[in-house]
């Protein structure tokens, strides 16, 4: 068979590795690309079984969904092997074309002509050829071997957790701070309705404060932020704002002392779920009975109930406003409060509360441990990622600057990554309602945000 294929020039490398998988109904593949140093330029993949519709997505956000019959082979080579990413969604029908001529390739759009099939039992078997020497493709901003540093591996310990998160958040926001605070004006409507609403004379800790933009929002509370950024908190001291170094993981403010806290952007930066749950317990212990926290987090759903989040909407083109998590002001608000109805249409994991409480609940294992680099104002396709950042000198607040370039420009600064983990629906209350004498309050969708209103008991 394979010298059938290199005979017909379907492959110009004999495959010398062969990986077998066999997918049930509603089973899918993570999109990813093949590690560029690991194997040669063809992916190839014959199918046996069921039909299947495998997406491809270029890093323009440019989404191609691809009919494999069965019995089909497919060859990635190229751009589609190196550049774009390859899928297959976690579901048990399939849109397909309802044209009986068409058993093969790209989907259309053309709605007339859609039918849905269900799927069956696939049998995939993928052959590669190892690759001896470093990769040089044409593509070395997604090539390994190209690259000044490979990204990093998802953290299996503490440890690791905290170096990553040393390395991948702490020092950025020391580098970026000048930058980032100029792209951080505009206060959120709800987080500064929650501020609004509190009693005048409220204690407030603002957990992760970052250049301070809520700490003088309501003048009738005594507000304290923290941030684990120097650079940060002097921002904060130069607008005579109270405000100190700390790991929110430990607070040095006494247990029961505050009125309230808001916590915005902050806990997505934690690399494992030990850690995330560490730093969701010491906001609820800085609490009296009786306060509340306001908590905000990145969402895996960047469109929810058919509304795309403003980080998706953006115009690339538009200079200045544009934030890594989206200013619901800058456009119209888009809140939705969260159902309970338990259902959830995504490739997300969403751990139960028993999960959290018998401390089963681990970050993934996938089959590639590098964590994948996301591509600025696209869907994310794991919940476990580094997002860039293209720094720009002579930041000035008077003149705020884009933050990243729309995809496939040339910044003339530096790109620097920070590490995020994006909540998939469910999973910040679930984590929530583990918490000792702490109730749920609301919780809510804002902007591609997920949110809590918690209140101690």
């Amino acid at each position: 068979m394979l010298e059938k294929w290199l005979k017909e020039g379907f492959i110009r490398h004999k495959p010398d590795q062969l990986t077998v998988n066999q997918y049930e109904p509603g089973q899918g593949i993570p999109a990813h690309i093949d590690t560029h140093s690991a194997f040669e330029d063809e992916i190839i993949s014959l199918s046996l079984g069921s039909e299947i519709i495998m997406d491809f997505k270029h890093p323009d956000g440019v989404t191609v969904p691809v009919m494999l019959p069965l019995r089909s082979l497919l060859v990635m080579t190229g751009e589609s092997r190196y550049l774009w990413t390859h899928g297959i969604t976690p579901r048990k029908f399939d849109t397909v074309q309802a044209s009986k001529g068409h058993k093969s390739g790209i989907i259309t759009g053309d709605v007339g002509d859609l039918t849905l099939s269900k799927r069956g039992i696939r049998t995939s078997f993928t052959f590669r050829k190892v690759r001896q020497t470093p990769c040089d493709c044409s593509y070395p901003l997604v090539c390994d071997s190209q690259m000044k540093e490979p990204p990093p591996s998802f953290p299996e310990s503490d440890k690791e957790a905290s170096q990553l998160e040393q390395k991948y958040v702490h020092q950025v926001y020391e580098e970026i701070a000048g930058h980032f605070s100029s792209t951080r004006h505009t206060p959120w409507p709800h987080i500064v309705e929650f501020l609004k609403a509190l009693p005048s004379g409220s204690l407030v800790a603002d957990v992760g404060c970052g250049n301070g933009k809520y700490l003088g929002i309501n003048k009738e509370l005594y507000m304290i932020g923290c941030d684990r950024s120097q650079n940060l908190v002097d921002i904060c001291r130069e607008k005579q704002y109270q405000a100190f170094v700390c790991d929110a993981l430990s607070v040095p403010v006494r247990s029961g002392s505050c009125d309230a806290c808001i916590s915005i952007a902050v806990i997505h930066h934690f690399a494992t779920a030990e850690r995330r749950m560490a730093a969701l317990q010491e906001i609820a212990r800085l609490l009296r009975s009786g306060g509340k926290a306001l908590i905000y987090v990145w969402a895996m759903e960047q469109e929810y109930q058919k509304k795309k989040s403003k980080y998706l909407r953006e115009n690339k083109s538009n200079q200045g406003r544009q934030e890594i998590s989206s200013d619901p002001s800058a456009q119209e608000l888009f809140v939705e409060p969260v159902p309970d109805t338990g259902h959830q249409d995504s490739a997300c994991s969403i751990p139960s509360i028993n999960d959290f409480q018998k401390g089963r609940y681990h970050s993934r294992e996938v089959a590639n441990s590098m964590l994948p680099i996301h591509t600025n104002r696209t869907s994310f396709h794991s919940q476990d990622l580094l997002v860039p950042w293209h720094l720009k000198g002579n930041a000035s607040k008077e003149k705020p600057t884009e933050p990243f370039g729309p995809a496939g420009t040339h910044d003339t600064g530096p790109v620097l990554h920070r590490y995020y983990h994006v909540f998939c629906e469910g999973e910040l209350e679930a984590a929530c309602q583990t918490l000792n004498n702490v109730s749920i309050l609301q919780s809510y969708y804002d902007q591609g945000n997920w949110c809590v209103i918690l209140q101690k008991a």
